[in-house]
């Protein structure tokens, strides 16, 4: 079961399942997911989260875009990628959605979520897991 079928805030974009199904046929090399983008607009005015659509080529208002700090393996079909703001990274900021984005710089997962509020004398470490 993926994670989008688990969670209806998460989505894998559309052009995301474009570069895997022309990856399987051999008809590109799949680029490699570098870095996560942050943003403040998976949220509405009232707080409610607001689920992505897989047609989004970007987040609803990225502020700001960091290589991961690395990935694991917890499971044989799932991998997680981890990125860590540091204290002065977004500070002030409260963060409602993340992406992952891949070496082309193209948005091939979103996840948002309720506002997180990032102090500037703390770290946060957002997890993102790929599950197949």
């Amino acid at each position: 079961m993926s994670e989008v079928s688990k969670n209806r805030n998460v989505i894998i974009t559309k052009k995301s399942r474009e570069k895997l199904v022309k990856a399987r046929a051999g008809a590109i090399t799949l680029p490699r997911i570098v870095g996560m983008a942050f943003g403040d607009g998976g949220i509405d005015s009232d707080g409610n989260v607001i689920s992505p659509a897989e047609e989004q080529i970007e987040l609803a208002n990225e502020l700001y875009r960091k290589a991961i700090n690395g990935y694991t393996f917890p499971a044989d079909t799932t991998c997680r990628y981890e990125c860590t703001l540091t204290e002065s990274e977004l500070a002030g900021e409260v963060i409602s959605e993340v992406g992952l984005y891949d070496e082309d710089g193209d948005i091939v997962c979103i996840k948002t979520f309720t506002g997180k509020g990032k102090d500037d004398d703390m770290e946060q470490t957002y997890a993102l897991d790929d599950i197949f």
